[in-house]
């Protein structure tokens, strides 16, 4: 793992580009889910969600539902956002 920083910015429609050899580092392909934290004031941290997870007895759902309730987004949102990404072949969980 490389411990140097890779400086990034973000675009227009608030997308960052994770650095490729970073994404082969840790698997990340197109259509990967993450959960987003707010870590402090100034960082953030991305938690990859394997396909797999995305079972509605799993904990990553719940815990999306969980979030979901708190900052106003419907459980019926959460649940369509997760069978739409189970169908694809890689996932694709869009935004909810």
């Amino acid at each position: 793992m490389k411990k140097y920083p890779k400086i990034v910015q973000v675009d227009k429609r608030g997308q960052i580009v994770i650095p490729k050899d970073i994404r082969s580092e840790v698997c990340i392909d197109e259509g990967t889910g993450f959960y987003v934290y707010s870590i402090g004031d100034d960082s953030i941290l991305l938690k990859k969600i394997p396909l797999k997870e995305l079972d509605q007895n799993d904990n990553a759902v719940n815990e999306l539902l969980r979030k979901g309730e708190k900052i106003g987004i419907s459980k019926k949102k959460i649940e369509k956002a997760v069978e739409e990404y189970k169908k694809t072949k890689q996932g694709r969980l869009e935004i909810i």
